[in-house]
């Protein structure tokens, strides 16, 4: 191949091309015809040989023998590199705050011991919504004094999510480890939360899941796990997704990641004596005091409704977070049907008003109380007749009168609230 000899010509074309095409040393006949017509030089015809031809149309200067001046810019020198750990985020500690009110229960013990022994022993822990699946790991991690990195998957959870991925920092490539090769180099505890709602990219963890290190593809690092390094997932469902609908978004997991799992931990709710501990002890946080009642009518309430739901009577439940709510709420409330009925609205008008049906026959005062509340609330503007009536037929009912009728005419006051003018 024949290299040209610079002429003062070619070099006024070589240097308009890099005006307007910078670092490019390959040309369409097209722009080579645009440099000529914008810079004013004259046609190239040296370049346009068969030896300099790179495809139909296009010549290349690096195959004429230019160099082609690439413009460089000097960016700020960091220390890291490509493939180098960022020690300041592994240097933060990950371990979960004590809770004091919280109440062991279920597979808590078992789980405590799988974490204090330091083996690697991957646990699946599934069940229902709201039953303390992901609390009683971050405070089995809390008593232990062991770092615990909890990662919420959706959906869009994948590999660089997990595993990590190239980022710039000042001005270089550096890959930034995920929370899977953090847990893995400190020995932690690695919390995967709702994964039955991930996709098949969650298969990056395979190797991860057997113990054996893992080959990081983005820098060719090996990574061994450091002793006490292990993994607990939980699921609202066991990885074979949801038949009924309830945890819609959950996937059909594959077979050999979920038998790569040690153990299967199926919690459940806690007892009853457990859960009006739990309540009580939400109670004495929110500094109410009183209402140790309350706390049991919330527990053989949400009881009544468990068993018909397992029996298939119904298709919804209450859950132990949602007692927990109801709680909190009648802390800013002061009102226990009003707390009752602003937590278990998010169910359909059905299920609501079944709902709150069943509680007033489990604390009878309760619909009393409300009711109160509510002559209170509106003595302001005045109660109507209709209002009487109700509340005189619910008071002969309580108090077992023989005459109800007669008893709701004592009560009744027929006087405008407004004119305290006789209406009959």
């Amino acid at each position: 191949m024949t290299q040209i000899k610079l002429t003062a010509q070619h070099q006024k074309f070589i240097d308009a091309a890099g005006e307007i095409y910078p670092n490019q040393s390959e040309f369409s006949t097209s722009q080579i015809k645009k440099i000529c017509n914008e810079t004013g030089c004259p046609n190239p015809s040296w370049l346009k040989k068969s030896d300099y031809r790179v495809g139909h149309g296009t010549y290349s200067l690096e195959l004429a023998g230019v160099a082609v001046q690439t413009n460089v810019v000097d960016l700020p020198v960091s220390p890291t590199s490509v493939g180098s750990v960022n020690v300041q985020m592994n240097d933060t500690p990950v371990i979960p705050q004590v809770i004091k009110e919280f109440v062991p229960f279920g597979h808590f013990s078992d789980l405590k011991n799988i974490l204090s022994s330091g083996l690697f022993f991957p646990v699946f822990i599934t069940g229902l919504s709201g039953n303390g699946k992901t609390m009683m790991v971050e405070q089995i991690c809390a008593k232990l004094k062991r770092e615990c990195y909890r990662v919420n998957v959706t959906i869009e959870t994948d590999e660089d999510d997990l595993i990590g991925s190239n980022t710039l920092i000042d001005g270089n490539i550096v890959f930034r480890e995920g929370p899977v090769l953090k847990a893995m180099r400190k020995g932690s505890v690695l919390l995967i939360d709702e994964i039955d709602l991930a996709s098949n990219k969650i298969m990056c963890l395979q190797s991860i899941l057997e113990g054996s290190g893992y080959l990081n593809k983005k820098t060719g690092e090996f990574i061994s796990p450091a002793n006490g390094f292990t993994v607990v997932a939980t699921a609202n469902t066991k990885g074979k997704g949801s038949d009924d609908g309830r945890f819609i978004g959950t996937n059909v997991l594959n077979e050999a990641f979920l038998e790569r799992f040690s153990i299967t931990m199926e919690q459940e709710y806690p007892s009853n004596a457990i859960e009006k501990k739990i309540l009580v002890k939400e109670f004495e946080k929110l500094e109410v005091e009183g209402q140790t009642d309350f706390a049991v009518n919330l527990v053989t309430w949400a009881d009544v409704i468990r068993k018909s739901f397992y029996e298939g009577a119904i298709d919804e439940l209450i859950s132990t977070r949602r007692l927990v709510h109801i709680v909190q709420a009648f802390k800013m409330f002061d009102n226990k049907m009003k707390s009752i009925e602003m937590c278990v609205s998010r169910f359909d008008q059905e299920t609501k008003a079944t709902f709150l049906d069943l509680y007033t026959k489990v604390d009878a005062e309760a619909l009393q109380e409300a009711y109160e509340v509510e002559q209170e609330e509106e003595g302001k503007f005045g109660v109507t007749v209709e209002e009487q009536i109700e509340q005189a037929r619910y008071e002969a009912y309580q108090e077992g009168a023989e005459d109800a009728h007669q008893a709701i005419e004592e009560q009744i006051d027929y006087k405008n609230p407004e004119t305290k003018e006789e209406l009959f």
